[in-house]
C-alpha cells in the first residue's frame, strides 16, 4: 500500500520544510536573562538583619541559648563570680603559642595559634566545616577530642553557653569560641 513516490514525495516535502526553516532563522529573538535584575531587586526589598554571617550554614540552623527568666536564682554559690572565658585577643603578640591540630575528618595537621580559634583556622585553610552563632551560643560548630579526653586539658572557650562540663569532659568543644592550649587531634563535625 505504500509506495515509492508517496514516502519519496513525504521525504522531499519535509525536507524542503526543513530547509526553509533554517535558512529563514527563527523569528523570536532569546529572550533576555533577567535573572541578575530579579535578585538584585530581591536583595534591595529584604530589610538588613544583626545575625552574624553565614547564619544558615549548619543543618538545623543553629539558634541562640535561652536566656535565664527574670528572678531565677543562679547557680552559682555565694561569693563565687562567673566565668566568663577570656579573651583571645588579649593575649600579647609575644605570648601567642603555636600547637599542632590534627583535624582528622580533613585529614591534614596544621598550625593554630592560641588566639585562633579552632573553626577560624580551618576556615582559613578551605575546609567547609560547620558553623553558625560564631558566639558560643550553639552548637553546630561542635567537635570533640579525637581520643575522648577532657577537652579542657587542650582548649579555653572564649564563650559557652551550651556544652556543659560533663559534655566536656567527655572532650566535646564549640570549636567557634575554643582556643588551643596544647597540641592534639580533633574530629569536627561531632555533636555531643
Amino acid at each position: 500500500m505504500v509506495t515509492t513516490l508517496g514516502v519519496t514525495l513525504g521525504l522531499g516535502v519535509t525536507l524542503l520544510f526543513v530547509v526553509l526553516h533554517l535558512a529563514k532563522g527563527s523569528s523570536k529573538p532569546p529572550a533576555e536573562d533577567i535573572a541578575q535584575d530579579v535578585l538584585e531587586h530581591r536583595a534591595s526589598t529584604v530589610p538588613e538583619t544583626d545575625f552574624p554571617e553565614p547564619y544558615n550554614r549548619s543543618i538545623g540552623g543553629g539558634g541562640g541559648a535561652g536566656a535565664v527568666a527574670g528572678g531565677a536564682e543562679s547557680e552559682l554559690e555565694d561569693g563565687e563570680e562567673e566565668d566568663d572565658g577570656f579573651d583571645p585577643d588579649a593575649i600579647a603578640d609575644d605570648d601567642v603559642e603555636y600547637y599542632e591540630i590534627e583535624y582528622v575528618k580533613e585529614g591534614e595537621t596544621i598550625e593554630v595559634a592560641s588566639n585562633e580559634s579552632i573553626l577560624d583556622a580551618g576556615v582559613d585553610e578551605g575546609w567547609d566545616l560547620p558553623y553558625a552563632c560564631q558566639q558560643g551560643q550553639c552548637v553546630s560548630c561542635s567537635g570533640r577530642v579525637a581520643d575522648g579526653e577532657d577537652a579542657a586539658e587542650y582548649i579555653r572557650h572564649s564563650n559557652n553557653e551550651s556544652l556543659g562540663d560533663a559534655e566536656i569532659e567527655e572532650g566535646y568543644m564549640l570549636t567557634c569560641t575554643a582556643h588551643p592550649t596544647a597540641s592534639f587531634s580533633i574530629e569536627t563535625d561531632e555533636t555531643p
